[in-house]
This record gives C-alpha cells, sequence and structure tokens, in this order.
C-alpha cells in the first residue's frame, strides 16, 4: 500500500522496451523485453498515528533518489520534463507531434502506465528512443522507477527527456523523479477549476498547457478564468494555451522547450504566459 496516497503496491513496477522483428509472411510486430521491479515500501500494518511519519520516511527516501537522478542526467546535459495530466489531456498526442516538429535536439520518452504498452508503441512509430513502466496498481511513477528506466533506456548525453507520467493529477505531484521541470497538461474538456482542485500538482508546475483550445467553441471553458486559478495557487507560472490537433499554440511551446535548453529567458516567457 502507497504511503502517501493508499494506492496498492502489490503489483511490480514492470520495465518494458518495445521493438519490432519481422516474419517471412511480411507482418512486423512490437514485441517487448521487460524486467521485473519491486517498487514501494515492504507491506506493513501499523496504527494510525504512524501515517505521517511513514509517509515522511517514504517521500524522503524518493527525494533521496531523485538527486541521485537528477545528478546522473546533469552529468550528461540531459533535460528531463515531468509531464503530468489526467487521462486524456493529450500527452502521448502532444510528445508525437514534438517528436516529429521539434527537431533541434536528441529525444527519448519514458512512457508511465498502469498497463499495455500502447503508449510506447506510438512513440516508437515516430522513431523515437522509448521505454514503458508499466506500475500495475500504482497511481504514478517514483525516482526508483525514473532510476531503472534510465539504465535501460541510456539516453544520450544532450538528450531532450520527456517522462509521461500516469493520468493523475494527486500523486505525482508528490514524487519527485530528479527532472528539471513538471509540465502539466489540461484540456478545455476538463473545467477550468482544474488549479483550484488539484492545487499540489500546480503548485509543483513549471508550465501548464491547456489543450485542445479548437474546442473552445463547443464547451463551457472559460480561459481566462482557467487563468486566474492557476494564479491563485501558483503565481508567475507560465499559462500556454494550445491545439495539438491544429498546431495553434504549438510555436510557443516549442519556444519554451529551446528556451529550456539554453536556460536563459524561461521566466519572461513564463510571466507572460501567466498573465491573465
Amino acid at each position: 500500500m502507497c504511503a502517501t496516497c493508499g494506492c496498492g503496491d502489490d503489483a511490480a513496477a514492470v520495465i518494458r522496451v518495445p521493438h519490432e522483428h519481422h516474419h517471412d509472411d511480411g507482418h512486423d510486430h512490437a514485441h517487448s523485453s521487460e524486467h521485473d521491479h519491486p517498487h514501494g515500501a515492504d507491506h506493513v500494518h501499523l496504527p494510525a498515528t504512524e501515517t505521517v511519519s511513514l509517509e515522511l520516511k517514504v517521500l524522503a527516501k524518493n527525494d533521496e533518489l531523485a538527486r541521485r537522478n537528477r545528478d546522473w542526467l546533469a552529468e550528461r546535459d540531459i533535460l528531463a520534463l515531468n509531464m503530468t495530466s489526467s487521462p486524456g489531456a493529450g500527452k502521448t498526442t502532444l510528445l508525437e507531434r514534438t517528436i516529429r516538429e521539434f527537431g533541434q535536439t536528441p529525444i527519448a520518452v519514458i512512457e508511465g502506465d498502469q498497463a499495455t504498452l500502447l503508449d510506447a508503441e506510438r512513440i516508437r512509430a515516430t522513431g523515437c528512443r522509448v521505454v514503458q513502466i508499466n506500475t500495475g496498481a500504482g497511481c504514478h511513477l517514483d525516482a526508483e522507477m525514473m532510476y531503472r528506466a534510465l539504465e535501460t533506456l541510456d539516453p544520450e548525453p544532450g538528450t531532450l527527456l520527456f517522462v509521461e507520467n500516469v493520468g493523475n493529477l494527486v500523486c505525482p505531484a508528490l514524487f519527485d523523479l530528479g527532472e528539471r521541470d513538471k509540465v502539466v497538461i489540461i484540456s478545455v474538456t476538463e473545467g477550468s477549476d482544474k488549479p483550484l482542485k488539484y492545487p499540489h500538482m500546480f503548485q509543483a508546475a513549471g508550465l501548464v498547457l491547456v489543450n485542445k483550445i479548437d474546442l473552445l467553441p463547443y464547451v463551457d471553458f472559460d480561459l481566462d478564468r482557467c487563468r486566474e486559478y492557476t494564479a491563485s495557487v501558483h503565481p508567475g507560472v507560465g499559462v500556454l494555451p494550445l491545439s495539438v490537433t491544429t498546431g495553434e499554440g504549438l510555436s510557443c511551446w516549442y519556444d519554451w522547450l529551446a528556451e529550456q535548453r539554453g536556460r536563459s529567458g524561461v521566466g519572461a516567457l513564463s510571466k507572460v504566459w501567466g498573465e491573465p
């Protein structure tokens, strides 16, 4: 049982690498190699009075491992971004288009889902290197999973590394993976008040993307109010509206990525995008 959120950890996390092999009949199939790695603390039964101290212990251990990951990434000049959202906001589609269009640096992806290789196969189809982490009953990635995925993926120096976290706006806010920033993606189909409902996630964000703005005429979503709510929980964070489908706003997203690579001008851009 996860001490911080109550999700089950009886199923071990699995690191999976999709690959192809060819058959005489001309059909190609994606398969995976996998390594089973346990995740989380041992199963223990503690009195309710121990809940807080156990949670702090779990998070402290994760933070220690995250520092190790951050050092490993820094030594190789790898920019790692932790992509978080609720299910269906468009993370994978955004990554597919970014991989095809950004083109300024090598890109690799770590995919997180409870089950299947579906998203990893979509990323692999772009020609990008990818590994899949299946968390079983787990609702988030943690620093130990990240470390094992990095060992398997072994991204080259200078890589832009996207980590697509499990679709969830709660637990990923608590677990540092060693990334440079968290990027939170919401869509206009989810409601303008997401920042108020999930404040910890938005407080942890280095950038907020509002996807599917091509649907604004058809849904009840107030973009200005969403910006105001975001500013109320995280003043100054950038809020960037875009549509992965139409391409609107993607040039600003690519500019932000380029600025992150150069470590210059990010604050100024974020301030502009964060204004209501």
